[in-house]
């Protein structure tokens, strides 16, 4: 049964086998040539042949291999030496040691005549070493391998108890041949019995529990399934019952999609489970500029069908709605993936990721030219594709970039991340998948690297509402408090009335900013339109805005930086045009409905756009689950009183055929084999890893405000520290 499907169905009472056998779990692939060398060779018998050339995929995966090797040959391992490139600075070779490798350092203590209790030295230079060497495909292989040990090999309790704790051993019998070792290595029965009881307790547990956690998850969103009509839960098997991807999303989360969808946020960096699976959020922006989550998911790996299938089952899950733009890192699987499930959809690169590359990659031609640092600078924040392709002849021809380096692989891959290509592409004032690090971020106080499955979901249900609640309160402060206003313009007035208060404190910075510090001088002039350009009186007029205003029935201004189309909120340049051309009011088309407080979450909101209705004979999955939430709003309602059933049915005249189709709104149900016997994953999965540093770039939502000086009206400092006015105050003080 490849890739063997799992659904529940409410009316289905799920039946679960445990399996109670001593057949072993793999917990590591052996293939034919590491078989030879790892389980069957004895000491003597040709290792050296049967290890040296082995391949590898990671330098991990051979550093797990050594280590099980040691540890059935009597030894313990640890990492020596790891050879760099002085450019790129990425890993081209590691040597592993046995732990005995070398001898202790010894400090000279005798000039400051202070004794020092020293430990026992254990090292006794021992040679035997395990060197990998990276290839060109990128894998790694044994290059060397030396296996003469200067030293008595046996097991020690001190080492059993190590690889008991990570897990490597499953059945009973494997205690008792360990047992019938350790006897022979000369150990005391004490000894013996203290290495194997707490092994032998978790090997029993192991046997008994065998699918516990991912029954628990089951019954658990079975459960909630009784209470949200609209959740959607889908689980992909292995053959032997064990989970590889899962996939949820509540009913609110389905219907937020359907307000929000403009952008999303997918970022694979975090564990959460104790079998190391990926946690996977969709992650998107609501009217406060909030994170909230559109569905989550837990993945065995990181591989472009993994990627594929996920995809695939969000867009079933979102009613077939596709994403206009999604924000990722650089993976170049999940690059794939999107081009084949979203091939409409605009993929931006994270430029968090992008700058933490190029502070290496361009640090020897930094360093080789004087005028590279600027010259890339210009480059990449050119505004126009013309610009953007005129400045990269020049860089790439004066600084002689090669075809293979990484800031020509960054100029084939531009329409991802350059500005000039992304300037019609809104983002929510979001460039980086720092959102999705944040909800990372947010679930540490929920979950941890040990939390069982069936009890992530629950703390993730917490984590969510948590969220929740916040929005809420947004909500709450929005519709019982009113706006600070900067002046009395009714351009103001009108944002105020509309937006949200987190908002709206976006549009009067930008307010503010084109009452005061903004001056302008005119570039051209016709019947039609005037053109503009407008700027700050100290700043460069190379960094000024074009801004276009069109003389017609309704205002419509353009400009050049662009804000309005990526963050929704018109920029300071046009708002001091519109006040110039005496615009007495914010048009409506400026005010985005996702930034008002009418995108907020309603019991049964399921509305129905024109978009939606307008496909000929087909009804869209979408529509079916809007029209059914109607109609379930209609049912709560006549609870109370019979006469709303025919209010509503006055408003609502829509009849809706080919009903047969609402399964695909509402919560997945596949079939499921009634005897299928499911499995804990086997364990735990590889994985990229989190970053270790949480700095990223904030969008402008988040980020924090400047200081301003009220003095020289500079930012970035207060009038108490401002030098300018020092200056002046020193100045008059001479006269």
């Amino acid at each position: 049964m490849d890739n063997a499907k799992l659904r529940i169905k409410d009316e289905e009472v799920m039946m679960v086998e445990i399996e109670e056998v001593d057949q072993p779990r793999e917990t590591h692939v052996i293939d034919d040539n590491e078989a030879n060398g790892m389980v069957e060779c004895d000491e003597g018998k040709g290792i050296d042949e049967s290890i040296v050339g082995m391949v590898f995929d990671t330098p991990d995966d051979a550093y797990t291999f050594y280590n099980d090797y040691a540890f059935l040959h009597g030894f313990g391992i640890r990492i020596d030496t790891t050879f760099k490139h002085k450019t790129t600075k990425e890993p081209y070779r590691k040597i592993y040691v046995c732990d005995k490798e070398g001898f202790k350092w010894l400090d000279d203590n005798a000039s400051s005549g202070i004794e020092k209790k020293r430990r026992r030295d254990v090292r006794t230079g021992c040679k035997a070493e395990l060197r990998i060497s990276k290839m060109k495909d990128g894998k790694w292989f044994v290059d060397s391998f030396k296996d003469t040990h200067n030293h008595d090999l046996s097991m020690t309790p001190t080492k059993v108890m190590k690889h008991r704790s990570h897990g490597k051993f499953h059945r009973t019998m494997e205690c008792k041949s360990l047992i019938v070792q350790l006897g022979q290595a000369g150990l005391r029965p004490c000894h013996v019995k203290k290495a194997i009881n707490g092994m032998k307790t978790s090997t029993v547990a192991d046997i008994t529990s065998k699918g516990k956690e991912f029954y628990g998850l089951i019954k658990h969103f079975q459960d909630k399934a009784l209470l949200d009509n609209d959740q959607y839960f889908y689980v992909d098997l292995c053959d032997d019952g064990s989970p590889k991807n899962i996939f949820w999303a509540d009913g609110r989360s389905r219907d937020a999609y359907t307000k929000f969808s403009d952008v999303v946020v997918f970022d694979v960096t975090y564990m959460t489970n104790k079998f190391k699976m990926h946690f996977a959020p969709f992650v998107g922006v609501n009217h406060h500029g909030q994170s909230i989550l559109f569905g989550g998911a837990l993945l065995e790996n990181e591989k472009e069908e993994t990627f594929e299938w996920l995809f695939e089952h969000f867009l079933k899950c979102m009613f077939g709605k596709y994403p206009k733009a999604i924000i990722t890192d650089q993976d170049k699987a999940m690059g794939n993936a999107i081009k084949k499930v979203f091939p409409n959809t605009r993929h931006r690169f994270c430029a968090w990721h992008i700058k933490k590359h190029e502070q290496e990659h361009i640090k020897p031609y930094v360093s080789r030219y004087s005028d590279f640092k600027e010259s890339y600078t210009k480059w990449v924040n050119r505004d126009t594709i013309e610009e953007f392709e005129t400045r990269w002849e020049v860089i790439r021809d004066k600084h002689r970039l090669e075809k293979n380096c990484w800031i020509s692989d960054m100029y084939n891959q531009r329409i991802h991340w350059a500005k000039a290509f992304l300037k019609d592409v809104f983002l929510a004032g979001m460039t980086t998948s720092g959102r999705s690090e944040s909800i990372n971020s947010f679930f540490d106080g929920f979950v941890n690297s040990n939390t069982m499955l069936n009890e992530f979901v629950v703390q993730y249900e917490k984590a969510v509402e948590s969220r929740r609640v916040a929005e809420e309160d947004e909500n709450f402060k929005t519709m019982n408090s009113r706006p600070i206003l900067s002046s009395l313009h009714p351009i103001e007035e009108k944002a105020g009335e509309c937006y949200t208060r987190k908002i709206f404190d976006m549009f009067k910075k930008e307010w503010t900013e084109a009452t005061s510090n903004l001056t302008h001088e005119t570039i051209s002039k016709s019947t039609e339109e005037i053109k503009y350009r407008v700027g700050q009186l100290k700043v460069d007029k190379t960094y000024w805005r074009y801004v276009t205003f069109c003389f017609s029935n309704e205002v419509n201004v353009t400009c050049s930086c662009s804000k309005y189309e990526t963050d929704g909120i018109l920029c300071k340049h046009s708002l001091y045009v519109m006040k110039k051309r005496h615009v007495d009011t914010l048009p409506s088309r400026y005010i985005l409905h996702r930034w008002t407080l009418n995108a907020r979450y309603k019991v049964g909101n399921g509305r129905i756009g024109l978009e939606e209705m307008n496909n000929g004979n087909d009804v869209s999955a979408l529509t079916l689950w809007c029209v059914r939430s109607n109609f379930t709003k209609l049912i709560e309602q006549a609870r109370d009183s019979p006469l709303e059933i025919e209010k509503e049915n006055r408003k609502k005249s829509i009849t809706v055929e080919n009903t047969s189709q609402v399964s695909c709104a509402g919560i997945s149900q596949v079939d499921m084999m009634p005897q299928l016997s499911i499995r804990d994953p086997l364990g735990p999965t590889n994985t990229k890893g989190r970053p270790k540093t949480a700095s990223r770039i904030k969008s402008f939502l988040e980020a924090p405000k400047k200081r301003t000086c009220s003095y020289c009206q500079g930012l970035g400092h207060y009038a108490t520290s401002c030098s300018k006015r020092k200056a002046d105050e020193s100045v008059q003080e001479k006269h």
